[in-house]
């Protein structure tokens, strides 16, 4: 009996042993809560910013996209924060030169996950071997339970994105945007730590908390994340923002984002697919609850659009076109990719969505950003509180009733048969919802054209055969330079039955 005892015994400290040259070290234990961050982040405010030190720069630069794919994570290292979170770990390289602290919490104690180039596998060539052992991690990824596929990623420590409900990854979001688009250069606040944490409330996956730090500002984030497979993900943000400087143009919750070209502006694309994008749309409900689309421009220089919407109810980039004969793309599959939706979980008060359109000739430029501001300008000292739900799906929250723009194509103003006139475009909207099902030329259906210049040609809307939806036609003169603007929606008698179409008209749509 006493030889069964010490064999067992034996056979436990075995296994112990490799489990502990299995999992990754941890450091020791220090106080963590939500509240212990936001003074980290307030006091981090009260000092002058420090720039991250560079370590190995040029080691790190010798690992390009190629070297850096070729390093692979060891499932044996997996980090379980819980089943349904495991966690694994990215490795630092030529564009993701700035390591984060990750941390994983138990209880009100936290404890550093450490770096070790034994957690990952590398061709003996690999200039990541010339590195400290101690670089530290560029991010990390949270798998599904079989450790095959993640769900969602941080990288490179400002950008994050998860798959939505496709398992297809697409447009990203960061933490905060800083002076996007205008002529002086763009401020990238950057997660600087991160700690993983165990759900707080039942069908929540895991909770994330970060620290924000850039020149400008710092902050505290807490991220409370569901993810239902096969459904998308949800993230409940709480942040506290502490400014060291005054910030000209702030952008709450941004979407990033690729349009490269849809039905909208086709013939400025030279490839063999009909459409190229990650998002179609920018979709907006004000605090009046109005509904606005905004179809998505690739202008010929960089604009950008200001929507006010003082409480606004909800905002985000959509994919709406989810038709794969419209992508053809079987490698990419760009007709699943997710939409996002922010909401706000406390009020935003008075400011405005903006939405900021680069020019691109090619998809592998992120070129689309958006993003709520304030009304007012954060100046240094300012300290401000923010809550909001992103919710990553293949769709945005639409109303019971009502209907909504399905199509946007555009094309040489005229009529066919005669001249065409060279400062004319034609636009062909087409809605569909509760709203129009059923309706016919009799039912009283009126469009309604607003232009910011002129005055809309040759408009009328009608049923499309064959189908629930109705198409909203009109022609519009278009100045040389300078874009117009135009409000069109669908009334019949006092009520308003379609969503608002806003729309940027410009010669760039129909030729380049």
């Amino acid at each position: 009996m006493l030889r069964i005892l010490t064999a067992l015994a034996l056979v436990a400290f075995t296994v112990s042993t490799q489990a502990e040259e299995l999992a990754l070290k941890l450091g020791p234990a220090e106080p963590f809560t939500f509240d212990t961050l936001i003074g980290r982040a307030r006091a981090l405010a009260d000092k002058p910013y420090e720039a991250p030190a560079g370590r190995a720069a040029d080691t790190l630069e010798k690992i390009d996209y190629d070297a850096h794919w070729k390093i692979r994570f060891k499932a044996s290292k997996t980090l379980a924060i819980t089943p349904d979170a495991p966690v694994q770990f990215f490795h630092p390289g030529r564009y993701f030169k700035e390591p984060v602290k990750i941390y994983k919490v138990e209880g009100a104690k936290a404890r550093e996950v450490l770096y070790s180039p034994d957690a990952f596998t590398m061709p003996d060539d690999s200039p990541a071997h010339a590195l400290p052992r101690d670089i530290g991690f560029a991010g990390f990824r949270i798998m599904r339970p079989d450790l095959k596929t993640d769900w969602i990623s941080y990288l490179g420590a400002s950008y994050f994105r998860t798959d939505g409900q496709s398992r297809q990854y697409g447009q990203s979001t960061r933490g905060l945007a800083i002076d996007t688009g205008l002529s002086t250069p763009e401020e990238f606040p950057r997660f600087s730590a991160f700690w993983l944490a165990p759900p707080e409330k039942n069908g929540q996956t895991i909770v994330i908390y970060a620290l924000l730090n850039s020149p400008s500002v710092a902050g505290a984030y807490k991220m409370a994340l569901t993810h239902k497979d096969g459904k998308g993900q949800t993230i409940d943000v709480d942040t506290r923002l502490f400014f060291r400087e005054k910030v000209e143009r702030l952008g709450v919750a941004p979407l990033t984002s690729m349009y490269w070209y849809s039905e909208t502006n086709r013939a400025t694309a030279r490839d063999w697919r009909p459409e190229v994008h990650d998002t179609d749309g920018l979709e907006i409900v004000s605090g009046n609850g109005e509904r606005i689309w905004r179809p998505l421009n690739n202008p010929t220089t960089v604009r950008t659009s200001t929507f006010f919407a003082p409480e606004v109810k909800g905002f985000g980039l959509a994919q709406r076109d989810r038709a794969f004969a419209n992508y053809q793309d079987d490698g990419v599959f760009y007709d699943k990719r997710p939409s996002v939706w922010i909401e706000p979980l406390r009020p935003f008060g008075a400011g405005a969505v903006q939405l900021v359109e680069i020019p691109t000739d090619d998809e592998i430029f992120d070129n689309i950003v958006a993003y709520w501001t304030p009304a007012e300008t954060p100046e240094a000292g300012t300290e401000i509180s923010l809550a909001y739900r992103m919710t990553w799906a293949d769709r945005h929250p639409t109303p019971e009733n009502g209907s909504q723009v399905v199509a946007t194509r555009v094309g040489q103003g005229g009529v066919p048969g005669q001249p065409r006139p060279g400062d004319q475009i034609k636009v062909v909207l087409d809605f569909e919802g509760p709203a129009v099902e059923g309706l016919t030329q009799k039912s009283g259906v009126e469009p309604v054209v607003e232009l910011s210049t002129g005055k809309p040609i040759n408009v009328y809307a009608l049923p499309v055969v064959g189908t629930d939806r109705w198409r909203l036609v009109f022609d519009a003169k278009t100045p040389e330079h300078d874009p117009i603007e135009a409000r069109v929606y669908l009334r019949r008698g006092e009520d308003v039955i379609s969503e608002t179409w806003l729309g940027q008209l410009s010669h760039d749509l129909v030729a380049r």
